[in-house]
């Protein structure tokens, strides 16, 4: 027997007389119980001696543990059932069952107990039977209380290591398995996006992906992206009930018809798959300007974090309450879709339905989904630009094919007409007078030697002054073809002409003349020829790039285009001349363009500006009249300026209205 032992004890209902439980010297201090027991955990204590369950209860209790009692297997029983019990001081002799019949039950149930099995023989076989049966510690009769708190101490404390090593490992095998469920969920999104290039198209995949049942499984999702000028957070698409009364609506018929995902991204593909109408209604009005820093969507945004709103608030922002009431739901997560080069939007999904919290590990998988789709997202975007690029390099090719000569044969026939018309102008009267003599000479003169001569001179005159009128016939005086045409295409068709030209010398330019517009009487490749000059001029005035603007605009009797460039403008003693014939201030030029320009709109009964721009530059203004009330084109019965008569003189040639002002 150890010294400082206390009092023997006599045992009731027990065989063995005696039990002595012996302090040591030293007292060995026990692990604080709230880092070995979990909150509301208890020990249990279960002996047939009222003797020993109080003192081991006593110390127990004195270390701070909190203790049940049990004298049989039935009372044993009963506190495992109402109790959380994390050890249990097991006597194996208890007067209803056997300790080690207990532990071949209670094993299997309770895997998380710890059993520590007291008994007052100290035969080996016995310890060893208890311990393969699942026992975690043996002690016999008498208790050292020194042995007791040791064995307390490493049982509980091996029992909390295996708890959390199961618990440990059933979380790595969650996340094992939620990396492969997003990994086998990102492979479909990815063969999704690929196979769509439309941008509505890839939304839709994305919203299905965070629905679906087997997706992510959130009630609703919604997107919304920022517009071109990245001014405006705006609402374009959603998936999901509309309201509580129709949840469940979109997936139970998937259900019934036994479609998986993969279905479902097939049928976005093919374009058979319905939007939900309502649920595009609430999200379609939202617009947040990007100025507002502190809205919780622009703050996802821009600081590239999601962000968790519970019951309408959320830590660092501002949750306004006009976007709870569009969604009609305060509790919610923001996601932003951001790509290396600039944020593109946020997505918002919520449990609209179910009401279940969105945890944090559904935030996570939520950005790694995002991630991809923000990818899919630029992807669609850069495919659109490209394809625009492309129609429009499409259509620059046409156009220099269609025009290639246009301009330069344009210059040259007018400087071929303008020429005829001074040779004309300049041969003809005296060609006149010497007509006009040798006729006087014929009548007076008899002498039949000079009157053949003088009958050649007639004749040979009269000879080179009607070359000279078709000469000018062909190239200047040439019928106007009308026919019906819309003006607006037929402006962005001659601006194409110059696209290369625009990049190249760093020209942004404007139209202001969206679809057909009018439809009028010209002669289009006159108009065209107008259109190319006046475009040209504007192009060849921004010599370091600049800004070129074309308007298209009417009224009830006329239609007007304006080119206005921002170049450095006419000098005011320059401007009255511009339109003069071989007037130019190019160091190469014929001075003809805008004198051909003038000329050509004035056969279609039109009028041909040129002045000051509003804010600096030039402004061309061309106006034409539109379609008379019976049918017929103003310009097509309006003799202009342009498109003189001829008549023949009484001389027998034929003169021009405005031969005098030549």
């Amino acid at each position: 027997m150890i010294q400082d032992a206390l009092p023997a004890v006599p045992t009731s209902g027990s065989e063995t007389p005696m039990v002595e439980i012996h302090f040591p010297q030293t007292s060995d201090q026990f692990t604080l119980p709230a880092e070995l027991l979990a909150p509301g955990e208890v020990i249990a204590v279960v002996d047939d001696s009222p003797e020993i369950v109080l003192l081991l209860s006593q110390h127990l209790k004195s270390h701070g543990f909190p203790v049940v009692r049990a004298g049989s297997a039935h009372e044993f029983f009963r506190l495992l059932a109402t109790e959380k019990i994390a050890l249990a001081l097991l006597d194996i002799g208890l007067p209803d069952r056997n300790g080690n019949e207990l532990l071949a039950e209670i094993v299997p149930r309770y895997p998380d107990l710890g059993i520590i099995m007291v008994t007052g023989t100290t035969d080996i076989e016995v310890a060893l039977d208890c311990l393969r049966q699942g026992a975690d510690d043996f002690m016999t009769k008498p208790v050292n209380v020194g042995q007791f708190s040791h064995t307390i101490h490493n049982t509980l404390k091996k029992r909390r290591l295996t708890i959390q090593s199961r618990l440990f490992q059933e979380e790595l095998q969650k996340s094992n398995a939620r990396m492969r469920f997003l990994h086998h969920l990102n492979l479909k999104m990815n063969t999704a996006y690929l196979n769509t290039v439309e941008l509505r198209g890839i939304l839709r995949a994305i919203l299905v992906g965070i629905t679906a049942e087997d997706g992510l499984r959130f009630n609703r999702a919604f997107l919304a992206l920022y517009n071109d000028q990245g001014t405006f957070l705006e609402g374009r698409l959603a998936i999901g009930p509309a309201s509580r009364e129709e949840a469940g609506r979109v997936w139970e018929s998937i259900k019934e018809k036994g479609l998986q995902l993969d279905d479902i991204l097939e049928a976005i593909q093919n374009q058979t798959l319905k939007e939900d109408v309502e649920v595009n209604r609430i999200i379609q009005p939202l617009r947040v300007p990007a100025g507002e820093h502190d809205h919780v969507l622009i703050h996802a945004s821009r600081s590239k974090q999601p962000v968790r709103v519970e019951h309408g608030s959320a830590p660092g922002c501002r949750v306004p309450g006009e976007l709870i009431d569009i969604l009609g739901e305060a509790s919610f997560a923001v996601v932003p879709l951001f790509s290396p080069g600039k944020s593109l939007g946020v997505m918002l999904v919520d449990n609209f339905v179910t009401g279940a919290t969105i945890s944090a590990e559904d935030i996570g998988g939520l950005q790694i989904f995002a991630s991809q789709a923000s990818l899919a997202i630029e992807h669609s975007q850069l495919y659109a630009a490209m394809a625009e690029k492309i129609t429009a390099l499409e259509m620059v090719t046409e156009e220099l094919e269609r025009n290639k000569d246009l301009l330069v044969a344009a210059e040259r026939t007018s400087a071929i007409g303008e020429m005829a018309a001074q040779l004309l102008h300049s041969i003809r009267n005296p060609l006149t007078s010497i007509g006009g003599a040798s006729r006087l000479l014929s009548k007076k003169v008899q002498d039949p030697a000079l009157n053949p001569l003088l009958a050649i001179i007639t004749q040979e005159s009269n000879k080179i002054e009607d070359a000279l009128g078709d000469l000018l016939s062909f190239v200047d005086d040439r019928d106007l073809v009308f026919s019906d045409r819309p003006i607006f295409p037929l402006i962005r068709q001659s601006l194409m002409v110059f696209y290369s030209a625009m990049k190249k010398s760093k020209v942004r330019y404007t139209l202001a003349c969206e679809g057909l517009g009018p439809t009028i009487p010209v002669d289009e490749n006159r108009i065209r020829t107008v259109l190319l000059q006046l475009i040209k001029n504007s192009l060849e005035a921004m010599v370091g790039g600049g800004e070129l603007r074309i308007e298209g605009g009417e009224d009830a009797h006329w239609v007007t285009i304006a080119i206005i460039d921002s170049g450095p403008g006419i000098p005011a003693a320059t401007l009255p001349h511009v339109k003069t014939l071989f007037f130019t201030t190019k160091t190469y030029g014929n001075g003809l363009g805008l004198a051909l320009v003038e000329q050509i709109v004035a056969a279609h009964g039109g009028r041909f500006v040129i002045h000051d721009g509003p804010q600096g530059g030039t402004e061309a203004r061309v106006v034409l009249p539109k379609i008379s009330g019976d049918g017929k084109g103003r310009a097509a019965r309006h003799q202009g300026p342009g498109r003189p008569s001829r008549q023949r003189s009484p001389a027998g040639h034929r003169e021009r209205p405005d031969d005098q002002q030549r």
